[in-house]
Order: C-alpha cells, then sequence, then structure tokens
C-alpha cells in the first residue's frame, strides 16, 4: 500500500499548471491581446487579464494593485488566485472550464445559477474558442 502511494505520488507532476494555451485564451478575451494599464468593467478590472483589486488582494501575491497592469505580474496573481480556489484543476493543469469560470466569476462560480451562469458559459465559451 505504501509503496503504491509512493509510486502514484512520484508520477504526479510537481507544480502542473494550465498550459500557455490556457493564459494567452485570457488574454485575447479579456483585452484583445493589448498590454499595459488597461481599464475594464467601467475601471474596476486592470491589465491584460482584467483583474479586480478584490481578486488582486485574494491572491496574496506581494507588490502593488497598480503591477497589474504588467502582464507577468498579473499571470502570477491569476496563478496563485487558482491555487487558492480551484487548487484541483489547477494542479490538474487541465480542467480550462473550472479555471476559466473562477477567473471571470469568483471563487463560487462553479455554484453559479440562472443568469451569472449562462454569462459564464458565454464566458467559457469565449475562451474555448482561443484554445483551438
Amino acid at each position: 500500500m505504501k509503496r503504491t502511494l509512493l509510486l502514484l505520488c512520484l508520477a504526479l507532476p510537481l507544480g502542473a499548471a494550465p498550459p500557455e494555451s490556457f493564459f494567452l485564451a485570457l488574454h485575447a478575451v479579456e483585452t484583445g491581446g493589448k498590454l499595459g494599464a488597461i481599464r475594464g468593467d467601467n475601471g474596476a478590472a486592470l491589465g491584460p487579464l482584467q483583474i479586480h483589486k478584490s481578486y488582486w488582494l485574494d491572491s496574496g501575491v506581494k507588490g502593488s494593485y497598480s503591477q497589474c497592469s504588467g502582464l507577468a505580474y498579473s499571470r502570477a496573481v491569476v496563478s496563485a488566485y487558482m491555487r487558492r480556489y480551484a487548487p484541483r484543476a489547477w494542479a490538474g493543469g487541465t480542467d480550462l472550464e473550472t479555471l476559466a469560470k473562477i477567473h471571470n466569476g469568483g471563487p463560487n462560480a462553479m455554484k453559479a445559477t440562472g443568469q451569472k451562469l449562462t454569462n459564464l458559459n458565454r464566458y467559457w465559451k469565449k475562451i474555448q474558442e482561443h484554445l483551438k
């Protein structure tokens, strides 16, 4: 039993994350691939991945919110946020639907109903178009 568990642990990729195509799709959908201090959602979101201040705070990434205008920093924020709110999806690196919906709809996105669910499904469809 211990040997099987050890073999399973060794088989798991260390620090697995979604493919690069996931970040490229987020970037394309959020800002059309633009870089810099892009403001969206009536000024509530910042940068190439459209990070809201509450999202940034929840991520726990050190620095300042204004740094979300940089793509590398925004990616670090998304990574930390997903490790916090979608650890299984992040570690597996393949449940891109969960990651996309949580990015767009927050930590409870996978429990959404009604219009919010409709909007999240629309968002996921846009992401999928850029994953092809």
